[in-house]
């Protein structure tokens, strides 16, 4: 099994909670992190400096279409970052607690291994 973080950035602390709230209850994560910084970035030909709100979120690989597709559909930004790194080592409890939790999504979902 392959793992991942999944990096994403988010205006407000609230928007992000809600996001990691849905994709939690849709078990496209284990666990996430809401972690606030301050940001500098291009947009629209400008630099801009702004506070934000980074999730973290922790997931098996093949799970990436599917958790970018729904944070996509729940971004309030235009153009969101949302990039991935693949866990390269990892304490093997987590890692099998990562893929418990987020192997419940395919029961709730009817998409149990082996024709289950």
């Amino acid at each position: 099994m392959q793992y991942i973080l999944v990096y994403t950035t988010l205006p407000k602390r609230r928007k992000a909670r809600s996001i990691l709230k849905t994709l939690l209850k849709e078990r496209l994560v284990a666990c996430g992190n809401i972690i606030k910084i301050d940001s500098g970035y291009w947009w629209e030909g400008e630099v801009v400096e702004d506070r934000e709100y980074v999730l973290i979120l922790k997931t098996r690989k093949e799970l990436y279409e599917k958790l970018e597709k729904k944070i996509l559909e729940l971004h309030p930004y235009e153009v969101p970052m949302i990039v991935a790194w693949e866990i390269d080592k990892g304490f093997e409890g987590y890692l099998r607690w990562v893929d418990k939790e987020t192997d419940e999504g395919r029961k709730i979902h009817g998409e149990g291994k082996g024709g289950d």
